[in-house]
């Protein structure tokens, strides 16, 4: 499997770190090798002895900067502190107590219910242990797991009473909410649902939620169903610049519209601006419109983060730019190749249509099969997939490497890096994908 998600930010898979690497440098070592070159002989050039094993290897990775960052972040995520990650155990956020609380996520973090539910545990800093078990459509669950859940459902949310009695909670909304009541505001915590008294702030909450599951029906219909005949695409057509689509496409983008216009009302880029960070409803949303950029984009041909769409959906996509400057939410998001892949297997196959020529060609590139976006040298930059919108690397790399944000900062979230240093960037991709490459190895 090409894909490994095991990385703390979208750096997802082995290919979207190189294109990290493939700098505006065409002297970059690594950009000269070929594909089948060994592990080893990329890494010899950085010492002057050789290197006859692993362990040396390992050992000489975690002398530099970037390998000793690494290590050290390993053992403080061991410890329940550290960053967001994917696979991360235990989640202390600075308590000393014991969590009373266990969340059954998936192993692989490609499910998009168990994402929302940790991207609110994250936002809110709520001390929690998690289990890690495979998605139904990807293997069979371990019989530990059935004896506590008998549906298989992910999430699962195990509480721990003070009389030592357990209680088990399937079902991402009402996991949510609950783990949202367990922490409230007056404890310290993030507040992520309207209060009790907010009567319009609840009454906003429900016809937002109402609109993520028209949304959702709408991608369903678009993606999973042979489009119906073409026909005028209408007044969201003209805007978007074509003159003929589906009914199902035009229902589609005339729903995003409405997302746009809730996004839109309000003064920052998150749903409610009653605080400086997204809310549940947020993750609600986020999750899914993750999947729908993927796979809109390889079996439609249909673009919404190209300049086209950013004039016709600019709230949409500075929520979507907000989202990426963070660190939890890059540390579960997926790149466009895992989505299509993972995707058909949960919901079913998606059917080709949209707009041909774009379809095809994203396809190709999405795979590789254009003979250029997954061979080396790779170019700069993804056209579908910038990688500089957000921290490109874990920040305690871009910390170590002494790679600073667009707002002056060293290896901060929060901000954009497509003025980084184009040299410490490489150097710190190139300690970064062979240390990546050693775990997987050894």
């Amino acid at each position: 499997m090409k894909v490994l998600k095991s990385w703390l930010f979208l750096m997802t898979t082995t290919i979207r770190l190189t294109k990290v690497i493939s700098f505006l440098s065409p002297s970059s070592t690594i950009l000269s090798y070929p594909t089948n070159r060994s592990l080893s002989s990329v890494l010899k050039m950085s010492t002057t002895s050789a290197i006859s094993s692993w362990s040396d290897l390992q050992s000489v990775s975690s002398k530099t900067a970037v390998g000793a960052a690494l290590d050290k972040e390993q053992q403080s995520r061991l410890a329940g502190s550290g960053a967001p990650f994917v696979q991360n155990k235990l989640r202390l956020f600075g308590s000393a107590d014991i969590p009373k609380l266990t969340l059954y996520r998936d192993h692989a973090g490609w499910c998009p219910y168990c994402q929302k539910t940790m991207l609110l545990i994250e936002e809110k800093r709520i001390p929690i242990n998690i289990e890690l078990v495979p998605m139904r459509s990807y293997g069979d669950k371990p019989d530990s797991f059935l004896e506590i859940v008998p549906s298989g459902l992910l999430p699962a949310l195990v509480v721990e009473t003070s009389d030592g009695r357990k209680q088990t909670i399937t079902e991402s909304q009402v996991i949510m909410e609950l783990l949202d009541q367990f922490h409230p505001v007056e404890d310290g915590y993030k507040q992520m649902l309207p209060s009790n008294e907010d009567i319009e702030g609840q009454k906003r909450y429900n016809q937002l939620a109402n609109l993520e599951r028209e949304l959702f029906s709408w991608w369903c219909n678009l993606i999973f169903r042979p489009e119906g005949p073409m026909s005028s695409g209408g007044m969201i057509g003209k805007l978007m610049g074509s003159s003929e689509m589906s009914g199902a496409m035009q229902g589609f983008l005339d729903c995003l519209k409405k997302v746009d216009n809730a996004l839109a009302s309000t003064s920052g880029p998150w749903f409610y601006d009653t605080a400086d960070h997204p809310t549940m409803i947020d993750f609600v949303y986020v999750s899914h419109v993750e999947r729908m950029l993927a796979s809109c984009a390889f079996w439609k041909g249909l673009d919404l983060r190209s300049a086209e769409y950013k004039r016709q959906l600019p709230a949409l996509n500075k929520w979507l730019d907000a989202f990426e400057k963070r660190e939890c939410y890059l540390a579960f998001k997926s790149d466009y190749y895992t989505h299509v892949r993972d995707i058909p297997p949960q919901y079913g196959p998606g059917f080709d249509g949209g707009f041909e020529e774009n379809r095809k060609k994203y396809q190709a590139s999405i795979t590789g099969k254009d003979n250029k976006s997954w061979d080396l040298p790779l170019s700069f930059d993804d056209p579908l997939q910038p990688l500089f919108k957000g921290p490109p690397l874990p920040l305690c790399v871009l910390k170590a490497s002494g790679i600073k944000g667009d707002n002056g900062e060293v290896g901060v979230e929060g901000t954009t890096y497509e003025n980084a240093d184009p040299g410490k960037l490489a150097e710190a991709c190139r300690h970064m994908a062979g240390k990546s490459a050693l775990v997987f190895v050894s």
